[in-house]
């Protein structure tokens, strides 16, 4: 069993490289719809805001590592390879990296870029000007709270960086040859 967690900056292709490994036959286990369950719990609105104060909240509660362990011992207990959406705090890492068969991918892009794919996206939390969205990439990308996100960080202790500045094509490309590489490794693909 393989377990691939994911992080990046906003609208890099974190969503395309889980569709890709969907495709490859790995689980999906979303940071994003476990946190968007205790927003739902608490009838908070669904939007950005809601799901890192919801997040860092359950962090600092529970561990820096909360929601990732959580998602990760969900994966494990399905025996099947699985891809862990969306690492976000060095604890979640930290928890990750002593875990067998763990492999952490990075996904990145020009900023102007993903701006556009998320306005291209239109959801609930991606309705947002490009100064507002400066600012959450901004706000998400360091922190010295340990329950905070600093994708920066997780970014730096990744095991596979991408640069998704190209077509889907291109980025599945890339992607293939981090699968034929984690083969090769543990040849378990």
């Amino acid at each position: 069993m393989i377990i691939i967690g994911i992080t990046g900056t906003l609208g890099a292709g974190k969503g395309v490289a889980v569709s890709y490994l969907e495709k490859k036959g790995f689980q999906h286990f979303s940071a994003r719809s476990f946190i968007l369950e205790e927003v739902r719990r608490r009838g908070l609105p669904e939007v950005r805001d809601s799901n890192v104060t919801v997040a860092n909240d359950l962090r600092k509660n529970h561990s820096p590592s909360y929601i990732l362990e959580s998602l990760y011992n969900m994966a494990a207990k399905s025996g099947q390879n699985s891809v862990l959406e969306s690492v976000r705090t060095p604890g979640e890492v930290d928890f990750l990296k002593k875990q067998e068969s763990f492999y952490l991918l990075s996904v990145d892009a020009d900023q102007k870029e993903r701006y556009r794919r998320v306005v291209k996206r239109n959801t609930s939390f991606d309705n947002v000007t490009f100064e507002e969205f400066q600012l959450h990439d901004s706000r998400e990308m360091e922190a010295t709270d340990p329950n905070k996100q600093n994708i920066a960080e997780c970014m730096r202790l990744a095991d596979f960086s991408l640069v998704n500045d190209g077509t889907i094509e291109e980025f599945h490309a890339k992607l293939e040859v981090m699968l034929k590489e984690i083969n090769g490794r543990k040849n378990l693909l």
